[in-house]
């Protein structure tokens, strides 16, 4: 309930009066050219007309003419125009020495009106996160938060510095939405490393990025050499009708990025009474020395071998960085949602249960970092709720509070990058032995989306509205599928690997899931567990008459017989009668029976899925709990030996003919490795729980 309690103490109530439904965000696809079904037949004032007719814009009309836009924002679309008044405009110019806009290069004026739209259509009151939920004309993201203009109007804020004006706010055209602004939006286009450098107050953590040679791998922006037109839109159905058939389009862009968690140096000194990248030397050898105890008499490890692999500084630095483009403290957990009647919040999560959590790999070879929302009351712990946290594990077991994300980057310096966006942390973020053996010592759930990370760096987690559908293509956000190549520790033949976009009544983790259809054979790199040891791999997925068969392999060893995605939790394939199929006899079992049950479920290999996951029947607001549902299962792949410093492979091989109806569809929803110190207990409160 994060942002609705921000803006009830903002905009009080012409939110709860005017809170518009998420179906009016996504209404076409990134393209600058809708498809046909969007041409209109106009009679009201279009987008070029408002800007052309209003003399306070005609500075940025001018600016739209130049760059060739003005037709485009006459005919057709859905768009947002966040419109720089003429003073924003003057402010501009004069700011670079210019008295005119004709003073401006053709390029200055593309890229000044491609950042100031949007191909889809925002009014003030979807904008509930830190960012708009797609990416402008130029690819880069809009930050977004609420505040207060000079007459202390409750308005929202882009990039910390523009506000949209309050009283000529949400004013719709035929083919969008105008948001005049105070100020032009300025996207920094240097490289991540550029900006960190400009900044004073992470001086200490720049010089160690530079010293340690790890800003020689964060200089990556995109490949050349994928053109998303070498790929036609794929066709495929997705469940028992015909009627569900769907379109799936290639990524626009195959982009790279970083997402940096840094400490400011006044955080260094006063915890650590550290000044100098020296001091960050010594702390580092305190922290990894435990870690990888092997290294320390390696020559690498001294402070005259900052660059080499093994030295406790360069490691550091790396576990500071994501492989990802996070472009605001949205992307570090599940997406955020709030539909037509009264929930907000986590996609398909519980937050009364649990706090919403993804999982991300550093550049600190086989290590990730957790980042969690919290939504608990019970484990606040004096932290504020709906703060995110980086490897949090606060309960009456453990007394780890994480380190807290600052989510405001309007301190005056830029945070976006043209490969990159950075976060000020308010304590050391490092890959201890607490963290090792203690906080990462869990259940590891990931959805899909995020073992991939160019999934979330290309901004194809597109939540566009999930309580709408439609027959053929997608009015209400685009599915995605992905050429071989286009995933990193990703390989497969003769298949589509596809995602299905976000659904309110699929009852599926986040409400997507990726697909392979195909005779196919497809691998791909597990996620690193934290320390070696045992460890169950269990794929979550959901059963469909349609689906096949396949024949899965860890490390190219087969796990098993071929599983097969038809059968139902509650067919003897799996549970059988035993199957708990009704939530109202599930919750009125008593401890000791539920711990019988899930010891039970635990000897066959399979569980439901978990007890915090839920769908929306339709939109409705009601909450049908997937833990009850006999088609949503998580299988227990293998039980065995992971090292924590190699690599592992998950292979799926066709095993079925096609004759289901859907190309052999076989799901991918999401996935769970998980410490025998959690599988292996039987009773009491260390059993694992249905959360």
């Amino acid at each position: 309930m994060r942002h609705n309690n921000i803006f009830k103490g903002i905009l009080g109530g012409l939110l709860l009066a005017m809170l518009t439904p998420l179906n009016t965000l996504m209404l076409t696809s990134c393209s600058d050219e809708p498809d046909s079904e969007f041409f209109y037949t106009f009679t009201g004032e279009m987008m070029s007309d408002y800007l052309k007719t209003r003399p306070d814009y005609s500075e940025f009309a001018e600016i739209v003419e130049r760059a060739g836009l003005m037709s485009l924002l006459a005919t057709y679309g859905h768009y947002t125009c966040f419109a720089p008044s003429n003073d924003a405009i003057d402010k501009f110019l004069k700011s670079r020495g210019l008295s005119s806009v004709s003073q401006l290069s053709d390029a200055d004026c593309d890229t000044i009106a491609r950042t100031h739209l949007v191909s889809y259509m925002y009014t003030t009151y979807d904008m509930i996160g830190h960012k708009l939920p797609t990416v402008n004309m130029m690819n880069r993201y809009l930050g977004t938060e609420p505040g207060f203009d000079k007459d202390s109007n409750a308005v929202i804020v882009l990039e910390g510095l523009a506000h949209i004006e309050f009283n000529l706010k949400d004013d719709s055209v035929e083919n969008g939405i105008m948001q005049p602004i105070d100020m032009v939006i300025e996207k920094s286009n240097s490289y991540i490393a550029d900006i960190l450098r400009d900044n004073p107050k992470i001086s200490i953590f720049y010089k160690a990025l530079v010293a340690t040679g790890v800003v020689n791998d964060v200089m990556q922006v995109e490949d050349d050499d994928y053109n998303p037109k070498d790929y036609e839109p794929y066709y495929i159905t997705s469940g028992d009708a015909e009627s569900s058939k769907r379109r799936y389009d290639a990524p626009d862009t195959k982009k790279f990025g970083y997402t940096f968690f840094i400490e400011p140096d006044s955080i260094l000194e006063a915890k650590y009474g550290i000044n100098d990248i020296r001091g960050l030397y010594d702390k580092a050898c305190e922290i990894y020395d435990e870690v990888y105890p092997q290294d320390i008499s390696a020559p690498g490890h001294s402070f005259e071998n900052l660059t080499d692999s093994v030295n406790p500084l360069r490691r550091f630095i790396q576990y500071h960085i994501l492989n990802k483009i996070a472009a605001s403290t949205d992307d570090l957990t599940p997406q955020e949602i709030s539909n037509k009647t009264n929930f907000i919040g986590a996609i398909g999560i519980d937050e009364t249960l649990v706090n919403p959590c993804d999982w991300h790999y550093t550049l600190l070879p086989h290590r990730m970092i957790k980042v969690d929302k919290i939504t608990i009351e019970k484990y606040l712990g004096g932290c504020k709720k709906g703060d995110r946290y980086i490897n949090r594990r606060y309960d009456e077991k453990y007394p780890f509070l994480g380190q807290r994300i600052d989510p405001i980057d309007n301190d005056g310096y830029k945070h976006d990058g043209l490969n990159g966006h950075y976060f000020y942390v308010d304590d050391i973020v490092a890959f201890n032995k607490d963290v090792q053996e203690k906080i990462h010592n869990q259940r590891i759930r990931m959805d899909f989306n995020t073992v991939f990370p160019e999934f979330i760096t290309n901004g194809l987690r597109i939540l566009g509205d999930p309580f709408q559908q439609s027959s053929t293509e997608d009015k209400y956000g685009r599915n995605w599928y992905f050429p071989d190549g286009y995933l990193d520790g990703v390989r497969f033949s003769n298949c589509y690997l596809t995602w299905r976009r976000p659904i309110s009544w699929a009852d599926i983790y986040m409400w997507d899931e990726f697909n392979l259809t195909g005779n196919y054979d497809f691998t791909f790199r597990l996620p690193p567990v934290p320390f070696n040891g045992e460890w169950q791999v269990r794929l979550g997925f959901t059963q469909q008459n349609s689906r096949g068969i396949a024949q899965i392999y860890i490390d190219n060893i087969p796990q098993g017989i071929p599983l097969d995605m038809t059968k139902k939790l509650d067919d003897e394939y799996y549970i059988g009668d035993d199957f708990i199929d009704n939530l109202n006899t599930y919750d009125g079992l008593s401890a000791e029976d539920k711990a019988e049950y899930y010891k039970s479920l635990k000897n066959l290999g399979v569980y439901p899925h978990p007890r915090s996951l839920f769908c929306d029947n339709g939109g409705s607001g009601n909450r049908a709990y997937n833990i009850t549902y006999n088609i949503g299962i998580r299988k227990v792949i293998s039980q065995s030996y992971l090292d924590c410093d190699q690599d592992h492979y998950m292979r799926f091989r066709v095993a079925s003919d096609g004759s289901q109806g859907n190309n052999n569809e076989f799901a991918l929803d999401f996935i769970e490795l998980v410490p025998k110190s959690v599988y292996g207990t039987d009773d009491g409160e260390d059993m694992e729980d249905d959360l």
